[in-house]
């Protein structure tokens, strides 16, 4: 069993200790030392220090090699990152293995921003006030990184917020999800033994909400990365200091429309993998479908029919498709919207139960009401809404009634169509012939209106750590 011990140089343990339970067989996996307010003083008191000390600051090339180290060493380590990813978060181990690849590629491609990124000459001598000067930008680190991170990919997760620090020169200091630190852990203690020096990242484990808001914003902290509730990320972004800076993920409640010419057989596929993959624990799931009357009874029952299909289960053994909610609250509070749901008039095709540790069926609701909550906020489990529609426009206004905007998508053969829903329907992205679910770690991935705040996607995430500083020289020689 691992015992984690917080990662903050000459902190003591509080004392305290967190259990690390299996979401599916409850059994304990781990233990985790809890932070107490000193251990906090402390990490914020090394960063700082790292941050306002510029002599200590990493080169590049000293910061490309511990990156490329960390990302050899993650291949080596393969299998126990997704051993450990799986029973800590539940997440199938065929998704798992593609979690930890992905998160092998997120370093390398920080790797890779890290050689073409740089600063800007600025236009001088172009008239008389600028004349005889030279001008141009470097980019230095913005300040110490604090990442708050979520449960569903604990890997990855940990990867984009804390590995575009270290590539941009900043100081970091985690706190994992309380219930899958385990991975996180791995990666920090990786890359410490890759060459990165104990104090340029550290972990730790925090239970109270108080002790985690005093850390998120504080004073020293020169950039926020939050995943989790549009709640929370909210109240912590009123708090920042001036000039702080910051990344919020919240969540979405996914819309994806089929045009009358969508290819049903190309659709359900896709749809059925944007929407259970995970158990639908994932901020862009599909959740929404919207799908012409006439078509979308059809749809509905074919989604139905391949989601009974779908193996709910053990997320360690290879075949499983979906595994366990996060925990039993969770699968309680997903099973009250459903009720609600078919209790105001949806149809429960298929699923609408609990199952035994922690897992819920796969579930395909038909024409809920636009009111109710498996309509209106994140699921963030494996239900699946399907409604009617007559008119194509009246589809995009559905899609668009909600304050969230994140990715979105549709389905169809007709540029014109595609094109058409692209600049009307709300989202930061909008996917064609694809599920909203879709990512690749370099492409901006951004929530709007209460989805979240600035944007992720690893170039993006480096870009925004950094600030860009000018040095203008003044010479007649120019």
């Amino acid at each position: 069993m691992r015992h984690l011990h917080n990662l903050v140089p000459g902190a003591q343990d509080s004392g305290e200790a967190l259990e690390i339970a299996s979401p599916y067989d409850f059994s304990t996996i781990g233990i985790a030392d809890l932070a107490n307010e000193a251990a906090v003083e402390q990490a914020l008191a090394i960063a700082d220090e790292l941050f306002r000390d510029r002599h200590r600051w990493l080169p590049l090339p000293e910061r490309l090699a511990i990156l490329e180290k960390t990302a050899i060493i993650m291949r080596d380590e393969f299998d126990r990152l997704v051993t450990d990813a799986v029973r800590e978060g539940g997440k199938p181990l065929q998704d798992s293995r593609i979690e930890v690849n992905r998160a092998i590629d997120g370093v390398r491609l920080c790797v890779e921003t890290m050689r073409t990124t740089a600063g800007s000459v600025i236009p001088m001598g172009i008239n008389e006030s600028s004349a005889h000067r030279l001008a141009f930008t470097t980019l230095e680190p913005i300040g110490p990184v604090a990442a708050v991170s979520a449960f569903n990919h604990p890997l990855n997760l940990i990867v984009h917020q804390v590995a575009p620090a270290v590539a941009a020169g900043c100081p970091a200091i985690v706190k994992p999800a309380g219930k899958t630190p385990i991975s996180c852990f791995n990666f920090v203690e990786i890359l410490h033994r890759a060459g990165l020096p104990e104090e340029w990242c550290q972990a730790l484990v925090i239970s109270d909400r108080q002790l985690a808001t005093y850390l998120a914003t504080n004073t020293r902290i020169g950039f926020l990365s939050f995943i989790g509730s549009s709640r929370v990320g909210w109240l912590l972004r009123s708090r920042l200091e001036p000039g702080t800076r910051c990344a919020l993920e919240h969540g979405g409640v996914a819309p994806v429309i089929l045009a009358p010419d969508a290819d049903m057989d190309v659709t359900l596929p896709k749809i059925l993998k944007g929407g259970f993959y995970h158990a639908g624990q994932v901020c862009v799931s599909v959740q929404r479908v919207y799908v012409q009357r006439g078509s979308a009874r059809l749809f509905a029952e074919r989604l139905a029919e391949a989601a009974t299909k779908l193996k709910v289960g053990d997320p360690l053994l290879a075949d499983t498709d979906v595994g366990p909610l996060i925990d039993v609250n969770e699968v309680d509070r997903v099973e009250e919207w459903v009720r609600e749901a078919e209790r105001s008039g949806a149809e429960v095709l298929c699923g609408g139960e609990k199952k035994a540790n922690n897992c819920y069926s796969c579930t395909v609701l038909f024409n809920p009401p636009d009111d109710v909550r498996v309509s209106t906020r994140e699921v963030f489990g494996p239900v699946v809404c399907i409604y009617e529609y007559d008119e194509l426009d009246e589809a995009i206004h559905r899609a668009n009634r909600l304050p969230v905007s994140f990715q979105a998508a549709l389905f169809t053969k007709n540029i014109d169509i595609a094109m058409h829903v692209y600049r009307r329907l709300n989202g930061s992205a909008v996917m064609v012939n694809d599920h909203t679910a879709f990512r690749v770690d370099w492409m901006p991935f951004a929530g709007l209106q209460d989805s979240g705040y600035g944007t992720g996607g690893i170039p993006h995430t480096i870009r925004d750590m950094q600030i860009e500083k000018m040095l203008v020289i003044n010479s007649y020689a120019l």
